[in-house]
């Protein structure tokens, strides 16, 4: 996402058409900067609707509504809502919607905070039924420990859990008329930002937006507050609300935080996010090596950070100044007055990337060290522990290695040595998460000098360079048909010489005897974006060793579905974007 993207919104004379989004705001950052610290101040009970209007909407992205909103403000408090379905642990993005939950606390609003289980089960069951009430518990803990990190007393909010009131008559029957008056269509557009998208989607993401425009009426709020990725849902449910005689709902939208390789943040993908209780050492190192080019406003994950996070809980507390702490003999620390004088400095490469990595991560781990501190708690490891289990075959002894019992039944053959040679503590669950998956773009493809079979492309992946990948595809596409074409590629495998060409990667393709197609990455999708398998995420290894056999122990078990979606075993090839499919090809090896 570019920086453009990012400017706030403050402009109302614009954003009450749910047709037509809002244009984004083109004020500079020194006007953001001074709209902060005039609203830093704590609230008094006589202020006016004009300033309540302004602190409920600074800073976000777009709203809907907003003449409603003032109508509202200038007869009573205004009663709005947050929800967040409980799969992936939260991670640092989950900052933005709490700075807004202060921002509505010192407007006056009753605010509610809804724990969404049952949309997590509905999200292509990306929390499983069984750990439903765990999540939701270890939300709740998350959740009150980053607002009581940033400020916010919790006393001041309510809390509500999605199954205490969804599985009700009432609701349920209303779930009943939903059904009958919304097509596939408008279900399936609804929820496409938000809800995994296939071919062939499960009931259960259809009517995932369905439930959340329901819960607007049964909250009793005004408002429903998310990020611009819900907008969808949000016209959905003015849309369909009045249908069954309830009343249109205003919708506020956040900015989304970038993920440190440019995507979204997403708590289903290791790569693109920052854990609440990543220690320190983990932080730096992630930060270390999020994409950050000297000089870069436009694409800057680290400046979003502190744009979208660190200067908005600032102003809650009226500070300004951000301080870079280094060594004296790089010449001691720099004080910036402001966001902008931060976006100045660094535009004009008067700030080295590593300086501002250093002082957000010191920005980021002061923000987590009472969240760590919380989750000490003996409780909360235990809880930590149910709730996100690790997957078989990564599950430590917790001492040391059980001598194996002797067994009437015989050795299984050498066949499964392969993955067990020096990975004999892990499995192919375990190893599938070694592999680096990624996006990449054909840049160039040139038959290779010395092969009448081969290619030799040159392919974007995200990295400073593209790299050099020869592929036996030349036999199967012309050139034509490869170039510019999306595709997916393993990184990580050792280079190899391949008649003179050194290749440092492999495309992946769906193949059958007399068929190869590329495996094609779901829309929006850019180089770099990191390709894993949902229950197995991990750390790929920057190079596989050839001697563990990871690639030939997991790959024969990679296919494409009858829905033309490919899969490890029955598990989904998915980035943060959507899920990987083939063109054409059913039942075929991946390879």
């Amino acid at each position: 996402m570019k920086w453009s993207a990012w400017r706030w919104q403050y402009n109302d004379d614009h954003s009450d058409s749910p047709s037509t989004p809002t244009p984004t705001d083109t004020s500079t950052p020194k006007a953001n900067d001074a709209m902060a610290e005039s609203l830093a101040a704590p609230t008094h009970p006589a202020l006016a609707a004009h300033a309540m209007f302004a602190l409920i909407t600074r800073n976000l992205q777009e709203y809907l509504g907003g003449d409603e909103l003032k109508k509202t403000l200038n007869e009573r408090d205004v009663k709005v809502y947050w929800g967040t379905a409980t799969t992936g642990k939260p991670h640092i993005g989950y900052f933005v919607p709490m700075t807004k939950l202060a921002d509505f606390l010192q407007a006056g609003c009753h605010v509610t905070v809804l724990f969404a289980d049952l949309h997590a089960y509905l999200d292509n069951m990306k929390a499983p039924w069984d750990l439903l009430r765990l999540r939701t518990k270890y939300y709740e803990a998350a959740i009150k420990a980053m607002l009581t990190s940033i400020g916010v007393s919790i006393d001041k909010l309510k809390f509500v859990v999605g199954s205490s009131y969804q599985l009700s008559e009432k609701y349920t029957l209303d779930v009943y008329k939903m059904l009958a008056l919304v097509t596939e269509h408008d279900a399936k557009k609804a929820g496409a930002e938000v809800v995994k998208q296939v071919e062939s989607p499960f009931m259960s993401g259809l009517v995932y937006p369905l439930l959340q425009a329901l819960d607007e009426e049964y909250l009793d709020v005004d408002v429903q507050f998310g990020g611009v990725d819900q907008r969808k849902i949000f016209t959905f449910a003015e849309k369909y609300l009045p249908h069954l005689g309830y009343k249109k709902r205003g919708h506020l939208m956040n900015v989304m935080l970038g993920g440190l390789s440019g995507s979204k943040m997403s708590s289903s993908d290791p790569d693109s996010k920052i854990d609440l209780l990543d220690d320190e050492k983990s932080i730096r190192k992630k930060l270390g090596k999020a994409f950050c080019e000297e000089g870069n406003v436009d694409d800057n994950p680290i400046l979003s950070f502190l744009k979208i996070v660190i200067f908005p809980l600032m102003s809650l507390k009226g500070e300004t100044k951000f301080v870079i702490a280094r060594p004296e003999k790089f010449g001691g620390d720099i004080q910036f007055d402001g966001f902008d004088a931060v976006y100045e400095a660094f535009k004009e490469k008067r700030l080295h990337p590593a300086d501002l990595k250093s002082g957000a991560a010191d920005a980021l781990n002061a923000l987590l060290a009472p969240i760590r501190k919380t989750f000490e708690d003996p409780a909360l490891v235990e809880l930590t522990k149910k709730a996100y289990p690790a997957p078989e075959g990564e599950k430590k002894s917790g001492g040391a290695a059980k001598k194996k019992e002797p067994s009437a039944k015989p050795e299984k053959p050498a066949v499964a040595e392969a993955a067990s040679s020096s990975t004999t503590a892990t499995n192919d669950a375990s190893l599938i998460s070694k592999l680096d998956i990624v996006v990449g773009k054909i840049i160039e493809v040139q038959n290779h000098p010395d092969a009448d079979s081969l290619y030799v492309e040159k392919i974007d992946c995200g990295e400073d360079e593209p790299r050099t990948v020869v592929s036996g595809l030349r036999k199967y596409m012309t050139i034509d048909e490869m170039r510019d074409k999306h595709i997916l590629i393993l990184k990580n495998l050792k280079p190899a010489n391949m008649r003179g060409v050194k290749s440092q990667a492999m495309v992946l393709c769906a193949s059958t005897e007399s068929t190869v197609e590329f495996l094609l990455p779901p829309p929006g999708s850019v180089p770099g974006d990191r390709v894993f398998f949902p229950g197995h995420e991990g750390t790929p290894d920057k190079q596989l060793n050839p001697k563990h056999k990871v690639w030939e122990t997991v790959q024969p078990e990679f296919k494409t579905r009858d829905d033309r979606v490919a899969v490890w075993k029955d598990i989904e090839f998915t980035t943060s974007r959507g899920v990987v499919t083939a063109p054409t090809l059913v039942g075929a090896g991946i390879k």
